[in-house]
């Protein structure tokens, strides 16, 4: 199973910057360039809810689970 990172979509539509959306939730470029990449082994809620309120979003648009 795996679970995907869509961060870069969410991204692209609100059209805002890795950099910027790094620092305005709190975490370094290089973590947020490892949640966009797929990466990441694990997100903490409070990271999760961040992007969420920075993004416009709910968490089911930026995570999603396919079967391998």
């Amino acid at each position: 199973m795996a679970i995907n990172v869509n961060i870069d979509i969410m991204m692209a539509r609100r059209k805002i910057s890795a950099g910027e959306l790094s620092e305005r939730i709190g975490i370094t470029p290089a973590n947020l360039s490892i949640l966009k990449n797929n990466k990441a082994r694990a997100i903490r809620f409070s990271t999760l809810e961040a992007l969420c309120r920075e993004l416009g979003c709910q968490p089911g648009d930026i995570l999603s689970f396919e079967e391998e």
